[in-house]
C-alpha cells in the first residue's frame, strides 16, 4: 500500500475524531481488527479517559488474537477489559443457522450494555465501516437492536481508509488480514462446538507456521471435512505437500482433506446462502 496522502487523511480524521468526541463518553468493541482498532485509537484521540476498550474472549477466537488485543490496547493508551462472552451455551448459535452472527453480536452487546453503569460510558461503538454494508452481515442487525453507533460509517470511511488512517498512526496491523471468528470456517448447518473451531484454529495455524502464508482458511464441512482455501499461487506448494498436511489433518480428526481449487475468497462459505436469506432486514 502506498503512503496515504496526509490531505485526505487529514480531512477523514476530522471527520472520525469529530463524531466520535460527540459521543462523549464511548466503549469501543474492540477485536483487535484493523477497523475497531482504527475507532479504539480515534476514541482514544477524541475522548482520552473517557473511551475504554471492550474484548470478547470465548473459544470462537483464534489463538493469538487476545494477546494481540490486549498489547494493542496498552500501545494506544486505551483503557481495556475483557469479558468473556457466552454465545456457546445458547442453541440458537451453536446450530449454526445463517443468522449465527446475530445471535454472537446480540450476546456480546448485551454483556456490553449490562456493564455500561460501571464502564461509565454513554455511547457503545463497534468497527464496522461502509464495506460492510454490501455484505451479508446480520451482526449488524444486533448492532442495531441495541443503538450501537458505526462512527466509520458514519465517517463515511471504507475498508481502504481505514487501512490509510491505521497506517498514518503509526498502527502495526494496518495491513492485517481479516481475522473473523472460528466459528465462520463452520459450515452453515454443522453444529459449532468447542471440538470444532479448535480443530479449525490448529488447522490454521499449522499451515501458516509450515508455509508462511498470512491468509487463509481451513472451512469445516459436514462429515469431518476440511476444505483448504490459500491464494491461487499457493495451491501447487500445498498440493506438493499433501502427505505432510494430511498427516496433520488427520491427527486432528479431519476424515478428509481436500484443496479449493479455487483458491482463498473471504466469505465463501455465504455462497450457499438462498438470495432471499441475504436481506437481513430488521424484524
Amino acid at each position: 500500500m502506498t503512503t496515504p496522502d496526509p490531505n485526505i487523511a487529514d480531512d477523514r480524521q476530522r471527520r472520525l475524531l469529530d463524531i466520535l468526541r460527540g459521543y462523549g463518553r464511548v466503549a469501543v468493541a474492540f477485536s483487535a481488527g484493523v477497523d475497531s482498532t482504527v475507532v479504539a485509537k480515534a476514541a482514544q484521540i477524541a475522548c482520552g479517559d473517557d473511551a475504554v476498550a471492550v474484548t470478547a474472549s470465548s473459544p470462537s477466537l483464534a489463538t493469538g488474537e487476545l494477546e494481540a488485543a490486549k498489547n494493542l490496547a496498552r500501545q494506544i493508551g486505551i483503557r481495556h477489559i475483557v469479558i468473556e462472552t457466552r454465545e456457546f451455551q445458547s442453541d440458537s448459535y451453536t446450530q449454526n443457522a445463517v443468522d449465527r452472527c446475530f445471535h454472537c453480536k446480540t450476546e456480546l452487546y448485551d454483556q456490553i450494555d449490562h456493564l455500561i453503569p460501571d464502564l461509565d460510558v454513554d455511547v457503545v461503538a463497534n468497527g464496522a465501516n461502509t464495506d460492510d454494508r454490501g455484505d451479508y452481515r446480520p451482526g449488524m442487525q444486533a448492532a442495531s437492536d441495541h443503538s450501537v453507533r458505526s462512527p466509520l460509517i458514519e465517517a463515511q470511511l471504507n475498508k481502504a481508509d481505514v487501512r490509510d488512517l491505521a497506517q498514518l498512526w503509526g498502527l502495526p496491523i494496518w495491513d492485517k488480514p481479516a481475522s473473523p471468528c472460528l466459528s465462520s470456517r463452520i459450515a452453515y448447518g454443522v453444529e459449532v462446538t468447542r471440538e470444532r473451531v479448535e480443530r479449525v484454529d490448529q488447522a490454521e495455524m499449522f499451515l501458516k507456521q509450515q508455509f508462511d502464508i498470512r491468509e487463509l482458511r481451513v472451512r469445516h464441512e459436514a462429515n469431518d471435512l476440511a476444505r483448504i482455501e490459500v491464494p491461487i499461487t499457493e495451491i501447487q506448494r500445498l498440493a506438493e505437500n499433501a502427505e505432510t498436511i494430511t498427516a496433520k489433518f488427520s491427527e486432528l480428526g479431519f476424515k478428509y482433506i481436500t484443496l479449493d481449487l479455487k483458491g482463498f475468497r473471504s466469505g465463501s462459505m455465504n455462497a450457499v446462502i438462498p438470495i432471499e436469506s441475504l436481506q437481513f432486514s430488521p424484524r
